[in-house]
């Protein structure tokens, strides 16, 4: 969708999209980071709703005992990699706002605005990096 958006905008000579695992970028600095880290706690992978849990790879899911691990392994490696006033996007499960919005600040980056899904889940964090 993204790359249609760009081409329909006649944008394709300014944009370029990668699809990596945030491990893979060691250099770089860049304008606008997007990121949805696995942010399930290991416990509670058992109580997913079925479709989920087999449709999904588990890679995608678990985040690690607390579900933060890949959340603070995306930060770290954004506030290393993102521009001065580069945006940052960040997914989260639905009761980890205040915790990350908490690590992203620690990182400087400053927190533009906090979205809900249209089940009114809090799911995204937009944020600059200051």
């Amino acid at each position: 969708m993204c790359k249609y958006n760009t081409e329909l905008f006649n944008l394709s000579n300014r944009v370029k999209f990668y699809n990596s695992d945030v491990d893979n970028f060691t250099i770089g600095k860049y304008d606008l980071i997007t990121s949805n880290p696995a942010y399930i706690n290991f416990l509670s992978l058992r109580y997913l709703e079925k479709d989920v849990f087999n449709f999904e790879p588990k890679l995608a899911l678990n985040g690690g005992i607390d579900g933060f691990s890949q959340i603070r392994k995306v930060i770290d490696k954004a506030t290393i990699l993102i521009k001065k006033n580069g945006k940052f996007f960040l997914e989260i499960g639905s009761n980890q706002k205040n915790k990350a919005s908490e690590i992203l600040k620690k990182k400087n980056f400053y927190i533009n605005k906090i979205l809900k899904d249209y089940g009114n889940n809090y799911r995204c964090i937009i944020s600059t990096k200051i």
